[in-house]
């Protein structure tokens, strides 16, 4: 399958954001922390340059706790703050305002020599689809200031939220880019569900799924669907299917059902704590 999802709406967000980045600060960039690498835009990094740089590895709950670790480190070893944070639960958010005075330590200082006192941190918040821009934001400022969804491309526009004296946050629709040099990045932004669904074939996004779990995290699927294993994805799905009743007619297995199940567990940390981006 060739992973590839890059409506319209994200070229004019690049744009605005482009345009945008002139009254920035501060870049917060999300990442998924299942898969902190494929799950950076190589642009931001382009956006980014010359701006002050906080990462923050959501939904941390669902990755692996050694490996939300060893990237806290990886960024830290490129000079970039990183913090582990889980929005839905508000886990990791208080260590934020801290995080923000530390990153943005220079422009506080060369403000207060020139004089000006007091001037809020205009901080823009970026990430892929899906990782949990908005619900973040809501965490962080204690109240519904964006609009949230468990589906990519619910942010469209732009938001400026003020969050307290000291910090304006800058909501901005999720992107992704062009093209994906790597297909396997491609395939872990399908997992966690920042592309459409739509333009994707279930069935074979669970099977590279079960497939990749087999070599990674090979109790994953056996221990969820109290299964015996097999090291043919195809015939772990199989006994999946069984497993969960999904049948057609004919007894015979639903395969597109399965393969819902899978993903959906999965997406929601049902098969464990798992992290697909390896240091």
């Amino acid at each position: 399958m060739d992973y590839h999802w890059y409506p319209g709406h994200m070229t004019k967000a690049v744009r605005q954001m482009k345009e945008d980045i002139k009254l920035i600060d501060l870049v917060i960039e999300l990442l998924d922390a299942r898969i902190p690498l494929s799950s950076r835009n190589p642009d931001i990094d382009d956006l980014g340059k010359n701006k002050a740089r906080l990462v923050l590895l959501n939904k941390s709950d669902l990755a692996d706790e050694t490996d939300n670790n060893k990237w806290i480190q990886y960024f830290k070893d490129k000079g970039i703050i990183a913090l582990k944070i889980n929005s839905k639960n508000k886990q990791g958010i208080k260590e934020i305002n801290n995080a923000v005075q530390i990153a943005c330590k220079e422009k506080i200082e060369r403000d207060k020599k020139r004089g000006i006192i007091n001037r809020p941190v205009r901080a823009m918040v970026v990430g892929i689809p899906n990782v949990g821009k908005s619900t973040f934001i809501n965490a962080y400022a204690g109240r519904a200031a964006a609009k949230t969804g468990n589906k990519p491309g619910v942010t469209k526009g732009k938001q400026w939220i003020k969050l307290n004296k000291n910090l304006e946050l800058l909501d901005t629709p999720g992107i992704l880019w062009p093209k994906f040099d790597d297909q396997t990045i491609g395939m872990h932004l399908a997992f966690i569900g920042s592309m459409n669904d739509n333009v994707l074939d279930v069935t074979e996004l669970a099977y590279q799924l079960v497939k990749l779990l087999a070599t990674t995290y090979p109790k994953a699927v056996v221990e969820r669907y109290k299964i015996e294993g097999h090291e043919d994805p195809l015939q772990v799905m199989y006994q999946v299917a069984e497993a969960r009743g999904c049948k057609l007619k004919g007894n015979q297995p639903d395969l597109e059902k399965t393969s819902k199940i899978i993903m959906d567990d999965f997406r929601a940390g049902k098969l464990g704590r798992i992290t697909l981006d390896k240091l």
